[in-house]
């Protein structure tokens, strides 16, 4: 069960200063910006935030910088970034300790987390030699019809707290070998781990000889991200949040005309067919359920069981969720660490109360932990609710460790359920009836855009494109051909004939 101890603030605040000096950062400490732990609710250090004339010289630096960095060969821009993954691999387990200090992780996420950076260092280095166009055949004779890439401009990325990094990488790595520059405003509750990546970051174009300002980091709350939403020297804003976020950044980067990739909530679910091997499910759900203590956007929160075996299912579950470790996210036992913050309980505990008023029982879970050893921490205790079904509270996405049971007799009733939510970032199926998978895949199946089969619904990978539909934003960031995203297509016609002919036979002079 839940360990009573939790390390001392001190000692977290001495273990991150050391992980920053081996990333080789020198700490802005001043006034505007509280580095917290939510591992006991404390303050580790002020900060200095990032003043206007600092941020408006920072989008002024990467302007500039693009335009040498646009004209700088491709496979040469994949050098600064193989450099990157090299000094995130030299430094993993530093910027594993800032993982898990800002954001709670427990230690095998904070390294997973660091891992995933390097493998889009990888992916990116890769695809510095493969940005191609095509050749289209013309209509014309003695005409070459062509399509191009070319860099976009200066990309803005704001990051939110659950990934503090990961997400920062996918997009600054394939940003930067698409040859645009990047400014970044990371999440306030996330600070130490932000300027560890963009120190890095700078020693790696200082070691390959590249200018630093194709990277610029500011530090501080709202204002800056609406700058960079408002600003036209930046041509595209990538924003990781919530959806409320989200409707206010993409009318706003919209009506200058910008580009906006939105990465925003999600609401996602399982279903789990009569056939579904249980210990699969088991193993599968309680990670993508409980893990990151709730507190990912691909987190699973509603699960679609068929009649027959949904009774068996939750009574595994709850057995499992009873024996969850919880606590000090540093220690090797601990399964679930803190939430982000007290707030973050507070809207969990305010979420189960409505689901209790609209007929759900909550079956395990829901109280919080060690408040008396840390009364500014929010160690919480994942919950499972069964629903009598898909209620106002269960449409909408609590970013908390909170699992909603539903079932179902008819497979069209459990896609029906499936897809009646706004969000439609990640989904799964559970079965070992494969006419059920291909149905589950086709395009009257999932309406997400992230589908799985007998695997649950976080833990994505690199190297496919990762995002959703509705209300999730419709973005698309890391793998696969995310890379369009931060480029601009030209279309070009070379006409070699020696004569002039007009396309559809027109006719003139």
């Amino acid at each position: 069960m839940a360990d009573t101890t939790l390390p001392e603030t001190a000692a977290l605040r001495d273990r991150a200063r050391a992980a920053l000096g081996g990333a080789g950062v020198t700490l802005p400490e001043g006034d505007g910006l509280a580095a917290r732990t939510p591992i006991t609710g404390e303050v580790l250090v002020e900060l200095a935030a990032t003043g206007a004339e600092e941020a408006e010289a920072a989008v002024a630096a990467a302007a500039g910088a693009f335009r040498t960095w646009r004209l700088t060969p491709a496979p040469a821009r994949g050098e600064l970034v193989r450099r990157l993954g090299e000094l995130l691999r030299e430094h993993r387990g530093d910027l594993a300790d800032l993982v898990t200090i800002e954001a709670g992780k427990i230690r095998s996420e904070a390294l997973g987390e660091i891992q995933e950076m390097i493998d889009i260092c990888d992916f990116a280095v890769g695809l510095s030699r493969q940005l191609y166009g095509r050749t289209i055949a013309s209509e014309r004779p003695g005409h070459r019809l062509a399509e191009t890439w070319h860099p976009l401009g200066v990309v803005g990325v704001i990051s939110a707290f659950n990934f503090p990094a990961a997400v920062w990488s996918w997009n600054t790595a394939i940003a930067l070998v698409c040859g645009d520059t990047v400014v970044w405003k990371p999440a306030e509750a996330t600070p130490l781990i932000s300027l560890a990546a963009s120190a890095l970051l700078e020693r790696a174009a200082e070691d390959t000889g590249e200018p630093r300002d194709v990277h610029r980091l500011l530090l501080g709350g709202r204002d800056l991200g609406e700058r960079l939403v408002d600003d036209p020297r930046v041509a595209l804003v990538s924003a990781t949040g919530s959806t409320r976020m989200g409707r206010e950044v993409g009318p706003r980067v919209a009506a200058r005309f910008g580009r906006s990739l939105l990465e925003l909530g999600g609401n996602n679910a399982t279903v789990v067919a009569p056939s579904a091997d249980l210990d699969l499910v088991t193993h599968g759900v309680v990670f993508a359920a409980a893990g990151t203590a709730g507190q990912r956007c691909t987190t699973l929160r509603r699960l679609i069981a068929h009649r027959d075996i949904a009774g068996d299912l939750v009574d595994r579950l709850t057995t499992a969720y009873r024996k969850l470790p919880i606590g000090d996210p540093f220690d090797e036992t601990t399964l679930v660490g803190p939430l982000i913050s007290v707030e973050a309980y507070e809207r969990m505990r305010d979420a189960l109360s409505r689901a209790r008023a609209e007929g759900g029982e909550v079956l395990a879970g829901g109280g919080r932990r060690l408040a008396d050893v840390a009364p500014g921490a929010a160690y919480a205790e994942p919950a499972i609710v069964r629903m009598p079904g898909q209620t106002g509270v269960v449409r909408e996405e609590t970013f908390a460790p909170i699992l909603y049971v539903l079932t179902y007799d008819t497979f069209e009733e459990a896609i029906s359920l499936h897809n009646d939510v706004p969000h439609g970032l990640s989904s799964s199926i559970f079965t070992r009836d494969q006419q059920e998978a291909e149905r589950f895949l086709a395009p009257d199946g999932s309406d997400c855009g992230i589908a799985n089969v007998n695997i649950g619904t976080s833990g994505a990978e690199i190297g496919g494109a990762f995002g959703g539909e509705k209300e999730t934003g419709g973005g698309r960031e890391s793998g696969s051909d995310a890379w369009r995203a931060y480029m601009r297509r030209a279309t070009t016609t070379v006409n070699y004939s020696g004569g002039l002919t007009l396309a559809q036979n027109v006719s003139f002079l």
